[in-house]
């Protein structure tokens, strides 16, 4: 019997892919075996894999993993084209092909010819994401060599690393010669131009290839810059409604099960307030959205405090927000300038609310929480302060009347503008907190107010009913107070002095 890796190989990389979609498992399953001895001999003999200008079979045959259309035209990129770029939506297979394209690179390279650097906006990132799925292909081809969380070596010479942006020196890509050099930025909106300067002279020869990859959420970044025409990059923009849970296109359900669905897409239209919100252009089309010149907090600025890696810390203190007559109760945590987890619970009444702040306070051993009173807010804080006395907990609670007038009156007429410009604007456009564990519904809410200025030039912000009936959402933008709250810091009494 012919070698099936070898036939294959002779065969052009359109016929071979249409080829084994129709061969079945068997001789996929013989090819990959007879590949993965074929790579195997190459890697000894210090010859070229018969792979070498076909990524995709390498996936398809060393690996046994699909990749869908949108994922073939990248990989093919990265063999065609010096640099390329994808602008892309929310859960296709972004990091996955950028792992299996590094995987390629170092196997069907000679040894020691071949180095891939790769970097993402957080240490994160690097390590639980692209090196994730990088070490899920070193076990899964059982390629040369060993793997760390962002290594990997052939005997004692390092062949690839990872690393967030600033761990990097940039002069320090000088010290690294291959004739091979495969840089993959991920999260590429995070990336700042300083590292693509130095991606660009690492890979400088006509041999080394760059991938700029990520959800494009920054108009402003460098990474806009590149997807641009004329910018001198190949570039593949990956629509989410264009893959294959929305198309006829066929996939593996184990695949399906991890490409964007239609629930997200309908979570995000509704959370977002529509087909024109910046995070539903951003993460479902896969497009970079304009920012709103009248917006509180700009998507831009949002989207780069998740990418944070800000050291939690004191104070551990929580903001409330009381739902009434069965809407949701909201809670978020802050330590620090790191952003906690939530509660979230319908509360028909408020006891069920204090019980929820309870649960909380118990969770997280937290000093102070905020809690907004406008409505049902003064009874769970009248109670929450009982128990305080009582011994129940030792939480301070401050009471936070968000309609009352604001503190620095010739500025802001009320304090829910003040709280919305001074902790949502001023935190988000300084990187002053990291909501990297902040989720996406959050952070629509966070960016869906617009702002004015009155007769007297007081910055006014869009009311919770007028951003609800503007966008047409479906529920009301509490998670997003909750987070201000938790960040608030009210004014200091003044002492009064005793004579």
């Amino acid at each position: 019997m012919p070698n099936p890796a070898a036939v294959l190989a002779r065969l052009p990389a359109d016929v071979r892919h249409q080829f084994l979609g129709i061969a079945g498992a068997e001789w996929e399953t013989i090819a990959a075996a007879r590949a993965e001895q074929e790579a195997a001999l190459a890697v000894e003999r210090n010859t070229t894999s018969p792979f070498l200008h076909d990524p995709v079979g390498w996936i398809r045959l060393r690996l046994r993993e699909h990749v869908w259309s949108k994922q073939v035209e990248i990989a093919e990129s990265v063999r065609d084209h010096r640099r390329t770029a994808v602008p892309s939506a929310h859960e296709v297979g972004k990091s996955f092909i950028a792992a299996r394209l590094a995987a390629w690179w170092i196997e069907v390279h000679p040894p020691g010819e071949a180095f891939v650097v790769t970097t993402a906006p957080t240490g994160r990132q690097v390590r639980a994401v692209l090196w994730r799925e990088i070490r899920r292909a070193h076990t899964k081809g059982n390629l040369a060599g060993r793997t760390n969380q962002t290594e990997w070596w052939l005997g004692d010479e390092m062949v690839a690393f990872g690393q967030k942006p600033a761990d990097y020196d940039p002069s320090a890509f000088q010290g690294i010669h291959a004739r091979y050099v495969l840089v993959i930025l991920d999260e590429a909106c995070g990336i700042p131009e300083a590292i693509y300067q130095a991606a660009g002279s690492l890979a400088g020869n006509e041999r080394s290839r760059t991938l700029a990859i990520g959800n494009p959420d920054d108009p402003a970044a460098h990474f806009a810059k590149v997807c641009k025409p004329g910018s001198g990059w190949h570039v593949i923009s990956v629509d989410g409604l264009e893959s294959p849970n929305f198309t006829d296109e066929p996939v593996p359900d184990t695949l399906r099960d991890l490409l964007l669905g239609p629930t997200y897409v309908a979570e995000t239209l509704a959370d977002g307030g529509g087909e024109d919100s910046p995070l539903y252009v951003a993460k479902v089309r896969g497009r970079f959205p304009e920012n709103a010149t009248d917006g509180v907090v700009l998507l831009s600025w949002a989207s780069a405090c998740q990418r944070l890696e800000l050291a939690p810390g004191a104070p551990v203190e929580l903001g409330m927000d009381v739902g009434a007559g069965g809407d949701e109760t909201n809670i978020r945590l802050r330590r620090g300038p790191k952003a906690g987890r939530k509660w979230n619970k319908k509360t028909p009444d408020w006891a069920e609310a204090v019980a929820l702040a309870l649960e909380a306070i118990d969770a997280t051993g937290a000093t102070r929480i905020k809690v907004d009173t406008i409505g049902v807010g003064w009874g769970v804080v009248g109670r929450l302060k009982e128990l305080r006395a009582e011994g129940r907990h030792a939480c301070e609670v401050v009471a936070v009347n968000v309609g009352a007038a604001a503190s620095n009156p010739t500025r802001f007429p009320r304090l829910r503008d003040q709280l919305w410009w001074e902790v949502g604007r001023e935190l988000s456009r300084a990187g002053g907190w990291d909501l990297g564990e902040v989720d996406d519904t959050t952070i629509s809410q966070l960016i869906a107010p617009t702002y004015q200025r009155d007769s007297a030039g007081r910055i006014r912000v869009e009311s919770k009913p007028d951003t609800k009936k503007r966008l047409k959402l479906n529920r009301s933008p509490d998670d997003a107070d909750a987070l201000l709250l938790a960040y608030y810091s009210p004014p200091v009494a003044p002492k009064v002095m005793a004579y």
